[in-house]
C-alpha cells in the first residue's frame, strides 16, 4: 500500500484514498486501510459512499471498530447496518459503547428486538440501560451517562484518593467526583484539581464545590449545550426532581448537540432530515422531498390565486407584472431575516415571552426604516423606468407596507408555532413565505386597483 500524503489527515484525503484503494479491487488493502483510521474516520467514509459499496466495506471491518463506528453514523445509514445484526451482535455493541450511546441504538430497533436484547444483558449493564430509556434523546436523560463516580461528605481525602487507586480505570471525561448524601442526593462536586491539591486528611465537605450545578433529567439538550458553554463545564450531574442523582453529562455528548443543532438550522430550511443519508436510494430521498414540494406548491397556488384577482388591473398596467416580484422578494427577504433572529434568540434563551413585545417594537421600527429607504429608491427608479409617478408611489407604499408586515410576522411565527407544537424552524420559513407572498401581491395590486380603475 502506498504511503499516506501529507494531506491524508484530512477527511477528504482518507475518503479519497479509501475509495482509490477500493477501486483496485484489493479486499485486503482495503480492509489494511480501513484499520488504520479511528472509530469516527470510518463513519465519514461509510456515510460518503454508495449503499453497496457501503456494506461491502462495512464486512471488512473487525467487530470492536465495527461497534464503536456505529455511534458516530447518522440514524438512517446506522439504520441500515442494524436491520442486518442478531441479538448476540447487539450485546457485543453494549460492551464497546457507552450507555447513553447503546440506549440511542436500542431506540432505532423495534421493540421485541430491544426487548431481546436488554434480555441477554447481565443485570448491571441492564439496569443501566433501562435507567436511560424511558428518556427522550434530546433530554438530559438521553444524554446521560449513568457511568459515575460517587463520595460522601465525610469522607477523608486521603480515603477517596485509595479507593480511586483500587480501580483499574476511570470513566471517560472524569474531571470530578459526584457528592451525594446518604439518599444518593447530589450536594456537589469534587474537582480531581481540589483532591489532589488539598491536604489529604481534610473531607470532602471542606473542598467540594457546592455551587456546581445539577441538570434536571428533563431539561432539553440546548438547555444542557447552553449551561455547558456559559459556565465551561467538562461534565455535570444530573438528578431528579428530587435531587436523587441518576448519572451524569459529559463535554463530548454537548459537543455532538451543538453539531446536530447546527445541522439542523441548514437542512430543515430545505425540508431535509438532520440524519438523511446523502447517498440514501433514489426512492427513498424522492419520496421525502416530494412532500417538501407539494407543501411549497400548495402556497404558490395560494399567491396564484392573488394574483389571478387582479387579472384585469395588470392587463390594464403591463408594468406591475413586471415590479410584482420585487416587493414579494424584499418582504421574504426582510422576514426571514427576522424569523431567523427569533428562532436563534429563542434556541439562546434569549428571547422570551417576558421581552418578545419589546423585540416586536424593535423589528417594526427597523422594518418600517428599512422600508421607507429602499420604497424611495424603487418608487424613483418605477416612475422613471414606466414614465408614471403614480406607479412609483403604489409601489413604494406596498414595499413600506409588506417589509412591516413580514417584520410582524417573522417576530411572532416561532412563539406562536411553538405553542402548536411544530417546530418553527421547519415549519416557518413556508409559512413566512405564504404571508410574505400573499401580502406583497394582494397590497401591490390592491392599490394599483385603486389608483388605475
Amino acid at each position: 500500500m502506498s504511503n499516506p500524503s501529507p494531506t491524508a489527515d484530512q477527511p477528504a484525503a482518507k475518503l479519497a484514498e479509501v475509495i482509490r484503494v477500493y477501486g483496485s479491487g484489493s479486499a485486503e488493502e482495503t480492509r489494511v486501510l480501513l484499520a488504520s483510521l479511528r472509530a469516527p474516520e470510518i463513519a465519514h467514509v461509510l456515510e460518503s459512499i454508495p449503499s453497496q459499496m457501503r456494506h461491502v466495506m462495512w464486512e471488512l471491518l473487525e467487530e470492536e471498530p465495527r461497534n464503536q463506528t456505529l455511534q458516530h453514523l447518522g440514524e438512517e445509514v446506522r439504520g441500515e447496518f442494524l436491520e442486518d445484526m442478531d441479538t448476540a451482535q447487539l450485546v457485543a455493541v453494549a460492551d464497546d459503547l457507552d450507555t447513553d450511546d447503546f440506549a440511542d441504538i436500542l431506540q432505532q430497533l423495534p421493540h421485541t428486538i430491544t426487548q431481546q436484547v436488554l434480555r441477554s444483558l447481565d443485570a448491571r449493564d441492564r439496569a443501566r440501560v433501562e435507567a436511560v430509556l424511558p428518556y427522550d434523546e434530546d433530554s438530559a436523560g438521553g444524554l446521560m451517562n449513568t457511568d459515575t463516580i460517587t463520595v460522601r461528605p465525610r469522607y477523608a481525602l486521603e480515603l477517596v484518593l485509595r479507593y480511586l487507586r483500587l480501580r483499574k480505570d476511570l470513566p471517560e471525561t472524569t474531571d470530578a467526583l459526584i457528592v451525594v448524601n446518604s439518599r444518593d442526593e447530589y450536594v456537589g462536586m469534587l474537582p480531581f484539581a481540589k483532591l489532589l491539591t488539598s491536604d489529604p486528611t481534610v473531607t470532602v465537605r471542606e473542598v467540594m464545590d457546592t455551587e456546581a450545578p445539577a441538570i434536571n433529567v428533563d431539561s432539553p439538550d440546548t438547555d444542557v449545550a447552553r449551561m455547558f458553554s456559559e459556565l465551561d463545564l467538562v461534565s455535570a450531574a444530573v438528578v431528579d426532581d428530587s435531587g436523587k442523582l441518576l448519572g451524569r453529562i459529559t463535554i463530548d455528548d454537548v459537543v455532538d448537540v451543538i453539531i446536530e443543532d447546527a445541522d439542523e438550522a441548514v437542512l430543515v430550511q430545505a425540508g431535509l432530515d438532520v440524519d438523511e443519508d446523502t447517498f440514501a436510494p433514489i426512492r427513498k430521498s424522492l419520496r421525502r422531498r416530494a412532500v417538501w414540494l407539494g407543501i411549497n406548491l400548495i402556497t404558490a397556488f395560494i399567491a396564484a390565486a392573488v394574483i389571478n384577482a387582479f387579472e384585469d388591473t395588470i392587463a390594464k398596467v403591463v408594468a406591475l407584472a413586471v415590479l410584482m416580484p420585487i416587493v414579494a422578494s424584499m418582504g421574504g427577504i426582510a422576514g426571514t431575516q427576522t424569523l431567523t433572529l427569533v428562532i436563534r434568540g429563542q434556541a439562546l434563551g434569549h428571547v422570551g415571552r417576558a421581552n418578545l413585545l419589546w423585540l416586536l417594537n424593535r423589528e417594526f421600527i427597523i422594518a418600517a426604516l428599512n422600508g421607507m429607504l429602499w420604497a424611495a429608491l424603487v418608487a424613483v427608479t418605477a416612475a422613471l423606468a414606466f414614465q408614471d409617478v403614480n406607479l412609483g408611489l403604489v409601489i413604494a407604499a406596498a414595499m413600506v407596507i409588506t417589509i412591516v408586515v413580514a417584520a410582524v410576522a417573522g417576530s411572532l411565527l416561532p412563539t406562536i408555532l411553538r405553542q402548536m407544537k411544530i417546530d418553527p424552524a421547519i415549519a416557518g420559513g413556508v409559512v413566512l413565505t405564504t404571508i410574505t407572498d400573499v401580502t406583497g401581491f394582494f397590497v401591490f395590486l390592491g392599490l394599483a386597483s385603486l389608483v388605475y380603475a
